[in-house]
């Protein structure tokens, strides 16, 4: 056997083993991918959740802004609604301090002494 045979007969084998070698991973490849129960199929799964999530998350914010929204109309409305009372009130506080007439302070004496008496 010459050198060249040699030579020759090894880069057979050598094309026989990677020719294996592809195989075997060809296979493995063909079960990872497959999508009911390798990593495809996760993949799968995960893919299908998150978008679900993102979904979620999308009508959340939308909701959290409707709800902002509505919250600051009614904040609005109450801070309306205190300046038009804050006067009304000091006008009462006012009149309740004011000086009765002597002849309204003897009606009231006589009404407490009435049903007090």
């Amino acid at each position: 056997m010459t050198m060249d045979q040699l030579m020759q007969g090894m880069l057979l084998l050598a094309c026989l083993g990677l020719g294996l070698f592809c195989l075997t991973l060809a296979r493995r490849l063909r079960k990872l991918n497959d999508l009911e129960t390798g990593l495809g199929g996760a993949i799968a799964v995960m893919a299908a959740e998150v978008d679900r999530l993102e979904r979620a998350i999308r009508s959340a914010r939308d909701e959290a802004m409707e709800a902002s929204s509505r919250l600051a109309d009614e904040i609005e409305t109450a801070r309306r609604e205190r300046a038009i009372w804050d006067p009304r009130q000091r006008i009462g506080a006012a009149a309740a301090e004011a000086p009765q007439p002597a002849s309204a302070q003897r009606r009231l004496r006589k009404r407490s002494e009435v049903t007090h008496g």
